[in-house]
């Protein structure tokens, strides 16, 4: 077919092979990505627990723990697939060399919607911590909503001069928390779980939910795994992708459930899932810092004074790091969302121009304003009720679960069409199918984020019209696109070499 594509202005066309064609640094370890995924699935505890606890109740650490395993399968596709093909573009690039460039478009399409969704609910959930400072800011509706508004609004312009996302701070970060929430979760097991463990278990059975919010708690419950994709979209710029970026997806498979476990086990240690929904949903962690707080009377020790000054800062110290970490997960989701729309623009899956960089600042900043404005809009409902958290946690689980789902199917189908490809990482665990290995791990995930997610688009309205419709508007631009340029609208195109200086 005839080829129409021509470059944009602030395109940069680097004519060398693909070996040495390569537009981003390599300087990130095994530590630097972890830390980077770590920020974003890390990050969402400070307000998944509470969202899950609004549908599952007594059932929140069954539902997480179930849904930890989900993660674990689909960290450990993304491990094979990442060090298979370390470039940008996460389950899109998974799709689009397994099944053509239609299933890229529509798992990019889920992807972006996720990370859109990730921007505004991080930054809606900012507020809420910051409210130990200033109360307007988590008691009203308003000035929460105005404040998230500002944050993405704020990180926008800093991603369009081109703000670089530092490691160190990242590493420095995640450190912290994990210290943070350790010190959290031995605090809640010395002083409330192992005096009254009746009280966890009471909470727990005392509380169970109907049957469909247990199984709505689990899709509910994959929101507290959300940023896995960002150790694909950083494969481009790790030392040895193909060793690195698995090692950093299995620790942070570790490091997670075991932080989230025993979270969830500190919260219903200290409050009532009632107190945690109603009260603390937004801000569930403060909400156990503060029960600590103010339950723990240390002796007049010197421990025990030390114990004191420790649970005195600990509210302080718990409100400045979640906003700290929530902010920096909103900018990862812009991030992350700008990286994607480079590499579909790379694929030819959309439009040239959204992934055109700027001729001054080098950077995607079409595609930086755009999906910043779509988050913002979707805040807007948060002028009008306290139900927009938990609206946009559904839209979370519908545009993730649609790329989980897809990335599994992609590693099936790779395994089955191009079993000649190097796997640096290699699921074990197979069973034979017409002479091919395929992953049990793979086929499990690919059936419980499929099921989960069409559960979701029948049981909930508000997911469903805005997910679909935004999969549909992304389905007529490929389309258009695709014709216009004369280009197959299922088989591969031509891969475009850009980069982003």
């Amino acid at each position: 077919m005839v080829d129409s594509w021509h470059p944009k202005p602030g395109d940069k066309f680097v004519r060398r092979p693909r070996a040495k064609a390569h537009p981003l640094r390599r300087v990130l370890g095994v530590f630097g990505l972890f830390s980077a995924g770590y920020g974003n699935v890390g990050s969402s505890i400070y307000y998944a627990l509470g969202l899950v606890a609004l549908v599952a109740v007594g059932a929140t650490p069954v539902v997480l723990l179930i849904a930890g395993i989900f993660f674990m399968f689909t960290a450990l596709s993304y491990a094979e697939g990442t060090a298979m093909i370390p470039e940008a573009g996460g389950s899109a690039s998974f799709a689009r060399r397994g099944f053509g460039d239609l299933l890229g478009s529509i798992a990019g399409s889920a992807l972006a919607f996720s990370y859109i969704v990730t921007i505004a609910i991080s930054a809606y959930t900012v507020p809420s911590y910051l409210g130990y400072f200033w109360h307007p800011l988590k008691d009203s509706a308003a000035m929460g909503t105005i404040a998230a508004m500002g944050i993405v609004f704020f990180l926008m312009w800093l991603n369009v001069i081109g703000v670089k996302e530092s490691s160190i701070l990242n590493i420095t970060f995640a450190i912290l928390d994990v210290a943070t929430q350790i010190l959290i979760i031995v605090l809640a097991a010395l002083f409330f779980f192992a005096p009254h463990p009746q009280v966890f278990f009471q909470n727990v059975v005392g509380n169970w939910p109907a049957t469909s919010g247990l199984i709505f708690g689990i899709a509910m419950a994959s929101l507290a795994y959300t940023g896995v994709e960002t150790v694909s979209q950083l494969s481009e710029e790790t030392k040895r992708p193909s060793v690195n970026a698995p090692r950093a997806l299995i620790l942070m498979i570790v490091v997670v459930l075991v932080l989230f476990s025993g979270i969830s086990v500190a919260a219903f240690s200290t409050m009532t899932p009632s107190e945690l929904a109603l009260g603390w949903a937004r801000d569930p962690v403060a909400g156990i810092a503060q029960g600590l707080a103010t339950t723990i009377v240390p002796g007049e020790t010197i421990a025990g004074l030390f114990l004191a000054a420790v649970l005195k800062a600990l509210p302080i110290l718990v409100a400045i790091l979640a906003a700290t970490i929530l902010i920096i997960a909103t900018n990862a989701g812009l991030m992350g969302v700008s990286r994607l729309t480079f590499a579909l623009g790379k694929f030819r899956l959309i439009p040239s121009a959204l992934s055109g960089v700027h001729s001054r600042f080098k950077t995607p900043y079409k595609s930086i304003i755009l999906f910043s404005s779509v988050a913002i809009l979707l805040l807007v409902p948060g002028f009008f009720g306290a139900g927009t958290f938990a609206q946009l946690g559904r839209l979370y689980v519908f545009g993730s679960l649609l790329a989980f789902a897809l990335a599994h199917a992609s590693i099936l189908r790779l395994r089955i069409k191009h079993p000649e490809l190097p796997r640096p990482f290699k699921l074990r665990g197979n069973i034979k199918f017409r002479g091919h290995e395929l992953p049990i791990t793979a086929i499990l995930g690919l059936v419980a984020t499929s099921v989960i997610w069409l559960m979701v688009v029948i049981t909930q309205p508000y997911a469903r019209w805005i997910g679909l419709s935004w999969m549909a508007f992304g389905a007529i631009g490929y389309f258009v696109f695709r014709h216009r340029n004369q280009l197959p609208l299922i088989r591969t195109a031509r891969e475009v070499r850009t980069s982003i200086d």
